[in-house]
């Protein structure tokens, strides 16, 4: 049986997890603390923690350094009510599993934890390549569960920015990056792309590189870009025929949501820019 540790520091919050983690053979625990948690963390084992959103994120950290060395199998969840992009940078340094800062969503949370009991590998799959507050680097390995986990902490990053244009950012980050995953690598867990964050007085830049040889637009018949205009959703024919997932809008769909898309020559490398008024 699976077991969830959740820190009780906010008694709805806690509350509104037990109820949206309703799930067959697991088990919740509550802890009144962090002394707490530590303890029963000693007595027997959990497969995913979740902190006190009432508590900072440098005092998370320490925290989670701590069941670390009791329990290092232990998959941790941050909660917190803000997070800088210090935060969210010592975050995926001490790869802890997400992160969520106020106001969040219960279900979101709930619905991450779930994915946290069924991860697998998944320590190695984001790695800092270089970070600071206004150019982070990472490689990430190419899994659906990776993606999620990597919007997360991008969505963390934006905080700041109000809707809606952080959403269309968001979602702009998160078609480009599958779309690498998918058609750059395959989803081969075994490939990685490479991902970076850059932010200056006044934009936003994502830079994504994936493993793939490139393409050119003519040879995308899986993608909506492609579609001759007396045929708008010919590609949907094609990903059927082919037994690819429903998509195919994600290069359309991105272009539409930030102000400017640049492809390399091989078409392997992307920049997506969002001017900030």
């Amino acid at each position: 049986m699976q077991r969830i540790l959740i820190i009780r520091d906010d008694p709805v919050t806690a509350q509104g997890l037990q109820e949206s983690l309703q799930l067959p053979n697991c088990s919740i625990e509550v802890a009144e603390g962090d002394a707490d948690a530590l303890q029963l963390l000693r007595l027997s084992s959990f497969d995913v923690a979740l902190t006190s959103p009432r508590s900072p994120i440098k005092e998370d950290l320490s925290l989670i350094t701590q069941i670390e060395q009791i329990r290092p199998g232990v998959r941790t969840i941050i909660l917190a009510p803000e997070a800088t992009p210090e935060d969210v940078i010592a975050a995926l340094r001490a790869r802890v599993f997400a992160c969520f800062s106020s106001p969040f969503d219960v279900v979101e949370v709930a619905a991450m934890t779930e994915r946290a009991l069924q991860a697998g590998d998944w320590r190695s799959c984001i790695q800092v390549l270089s970070a600071q507050p206004d150019w982070i680097a990472l490689r990430v390995t190419c899994q659906m569960l990776t993606a999620e986990r990597l919007v997360r902490f991008m969505t963390e990053l934006s905080s700041d920015l109000a809707d809606p244009d952080r959403s269309a950012l968001l979602t702009a980050f998160r078609e480009i990056l599958l779309n690498a995953m998918e058609h750059g690598a395959g989803f081969d867990p075994e490939k990685v792309v490479e991902v970076s964050a850059i932010r200056t007085e006044g934009s936003i830049v994502y830079h994504f590189r994936d493993p793939g040889p490139g393409f050119r637009g003519k040879e995308l018949p899986h993608a909506a870009s492609s579609n001759p205009p007396d045929n708008p959703l010919g590609h949907i024919e094609y990903r059927m025929a082919q037994g690819m997932r429903p998509g195919g809008f994600g290069i359309l769909l991105a272009q539409q949501l930030v102000d400017e898309m640049i492809f390399n020559e091989p078409c392997n490398e992307v920049l997506l820019i969002k001017r900030m008024s």
